[in-house]
């Protein structure tokens, strides 16, 4: 399955922008260890090709560039750049899993980690580019968590991770922080990745309450405040904050010069995420909390 999106700088061109930045420095001033979270794998990942293209480009980065490096990494089968899944490495043939198979392989193991040690062990040519994350059988990527990326495969690697070799960057897809242990985490610097507006998403349910929201005052928080318990009282919750970002997300498309209104959308769209996220993995949390700890994020 094709992950590469020509596309990826129109999705997100601040971001596209902030590592094109970094990478054009003589010393390719970007961190060796990246962590991408958000409700979209896909786009991760698209993210992420686009980063390892900007790495190893001969022509500075040029979107149209067709030097080798780009035209191997949009075809997917550039040899220094890996998508490592707990698919992606049929088991040792003494092992007792499946005979050499990857059919019902649960995790990222060990017996992997030694192999993405060893390959590291020998110099390359290219700027390597290891990209984490979990698939289904039929390609779907899926994100990272601590049941297929557990803690003994991250100890493995955590020397690799803080170490790493000349011109290597590893990059993790999940879609919570928190669902990759914190020693991976403190070694990487964290980018969320809000999900992109599709035609058949839509803000009509939330629009009324929320329109100009970042122009209310510590005065007005209450108000937010009330106006958002009640409609998440009356509705499903998952789409009402899913409705927030998709608003969200059109005003920044909306307003793409306003750096200062693009960074503080882009936080917001974040403190969305980690209600919605609460709200569905914590039932029982008190949802009068999550909104008041989001109202105040949001205004203030």
């Amino acid at each position: 399955m094709q992950y590469y999106n020509n596309e990826i700088e129109q999705k997100y061109p601040k971001l596209v922008e902030y590592f094109k930045n970094g990478i054009r420095q003589d010393d390719k001033n970007i961190s060796h260890c990246l962590l991408f979270w958000g409700p979209d794998i896909t786009a991760q990942c698209e993210l992420a090709l686009e980063i390892a293209r900007l790495l190893n480009c001969k022509e500075q980065g040029q979107k149209d560039c067709n030097c080798l490096n780009c035209k191997w990494i949009r075809e997917q089968t550039h040899p220094a750049i890996k998508i490592y899944t707990r698919l992606d490495f049929k088991e040792n043939s003494k092992s007792s899993d499946d005979n050499d198979t990857t059919k019902g392989k649960k995790n990222i193991n060990i017996e992997q980690a030694k192999s993405i040690i060893n390959e590291l062990s020998i110099t390359s040519d290219y700027h390597r580019v290891y990209i984490f994350c979990d698939r289904d059988d039929d390609g779907h990527l899926m994100p990272l968590n601590q049941l297929n990326f557990p803690e003994a495969t991250s100890n493995a690697l955590l020397k690799t991770f803080e170490e790493p070799p000349g011109n290597t960057t590893f990059i993790f897809l999940t879609k919570d922080k928190t669902d990759i242990i914190s020693t991976v985490v403190s070694r990487a610097q964290s980018f969320f990745i809000p999900a992109t507006v599709n035609e058949n998403q839509n803000y009509d349910l939330v629009e009324n309450f929320i329109q100009n929201y970042w122009t209310l005052n510590k005065n007005q928080v209450l108000d937010f405040e009330t106006n958002l318990y009640t409609l998440l009282n009356n509705n499903d919750a998952k789409i009402v904050f899913s409705q927030i970002q998709n608003y969200i997300l059109a005003i920044i498309k909306s307003n793409p010069e306003n750096k200062n209104l693009f960074y503080k959308l882009l936080n917001d769209l974040k403190y969305v995420e980690e209600a919605k996220q609460q709200i569905s993995l914590t039932p029982a949390m008190n949802l009068q909390t999550v909104v008041e700890n989001l109202s105040f994020k949001m205004i203030l």
